[in-house]
């Protein structure tokens, strides 16, 4: 299961518990009242059976109209309800003391808001997020503070007269203010460079930043998200299907996308229309979107279509990470 697949499923999990420990907190209300006020499980029976009798003289057309027979079931039935109110009041309780309880009174605690995920369900996703990216830069809250720019050479490149830590500086700067002042407003990035330079640190601070002021993140690598509009498309399985499906729907309508390593996933003719939707369709809805990627334009251009690259050429502010592996030279610091 992919990144997302997995908490988005812990988050459904977390939602799941608080439904089960509303859901036992409302059966000890009704015990406590049914102890205290044995009329109240009466009205109740009465009230079931009245609803069994509604649904029999609603179907059932024979024999005359049913209407009288169903006004008189009705008035009955408000009757009952306003004097269970009643005793539960006099009792000193709310008349509502043993109805159903949600935490999020929008999906009533499903999850799902006119088939979107909903709000509720985003926020636990967002917290399992934190939390995972937390675990992933091994860091507290200062992850910004951890990238070391002393790794970079200072050495200037012959060719653009600007050594690595220079440039690594200006990327860092950028990728700080975007975390800070992360709006709807913020530019597309798009991450460049070879394997171990910071791309994915940079990009985890910016997800974790932006999850924790309460927008909705995806972080996600290219082959994985699109491996999902693959099986939301064929897969023969309805639940993994519909899996996908959400999954897919949160890549496209989430405030911030992270694509990490584009490039990695085998490119097909259906792999490039899925990263086209992804792309164009955020475009559309002004969602942004941070992608990352080991390869350069003229490698991009030779695996996506025209109209993928002039999006990315048009749409994203480039950020090129240079240098060596600084993985590689931590190992020899401590060696």
């Amino acid at each position: 299961m992919s990144t997302s697949g997995r908490l988005l499923s812990k988050a459904r999990e977390k939602l799941e518990a608080i439904r089960n420990v509303n859901q036992e907190e409302q059966r000890r209300r009704i015990d406590r009242v049914y102890a205290r006020l044995p009329r109240v499980r009466s009205i109740d029976a009465a009230l079931k059976a009245q609803m069994v009798e509604l649904v029999g003289l609603t179907i059932r057309r024979q024999g005359g109209d049913p209407l009288p027979e169903i006004k008189a079931l009705e008035r009955a039935n408000l009757a009952l309800q306003a004097e269970r109110a009643e005793l539960l009041v006099a009792a000193g309780w709310p008349m509502d003391y043993t109805d159903e309880i949600y935490a999020c009174p929008v999906c009533r605690d499903t999850g799902m808001d006119g088939g979107e995920i909903c709000q509720c369900l985003w926020k636990l996703y967002n917290r399992e997020l934190t939390a995972q990216l937390g675990t992933l830069l091994r860091c507290g809250n200062e992850s910004f503070g951890k990238f070391d720019l002393n790794l970079y050479d200072t050495a200037a490149d012959p060719k653009t007269g600007v050594s690595p830590r220079e440039c690594m500086r200006l990327v860092y700067d950028t990728c700080l203010e975007y975390a800070k002042n992360f709006s709807q407003a913020s530019p597309n990035l798009m991450f460049q460079g070879g394997t171990g330079l910071g791309k994915t640190f940079l990009s985890a601070c910016i997800a974790r930043a932006a999850a924790e002021k309460g927008f909705s993140v995806a972080y996600e690598s290219a082959s994985a998200a699109l491996e999902a509009f693959e099986t939301q498309k064929f897969s023969r399985d309805a639940a993994e299907a519909a899996e996908a499906a959400a999954r897919v729907r949160q890549y496209l309508n989430c405030d911030l996308m992270i694509l990490d390593d584009l490039g990695t996933e085998m490119v097909t003719t259906f792999s490039n229309s899925a990263l086209y939707s992804i792309i164009n369709t955020r475009l559309i809805n002004e969602k942004k979107t941070i992608i990352s990627t080991n390869y350069g334009d003229e490698d991009l251009a030779r695996k996506y279509t025209p109209q993928i690259m002039s999006r990315l050429e048009g749409e994203y502010l480039a950020l090129p990470f240079i240098g060596r592996d600084i993985r590689l030279i931590r190992k020899e610091l401590t060696e």
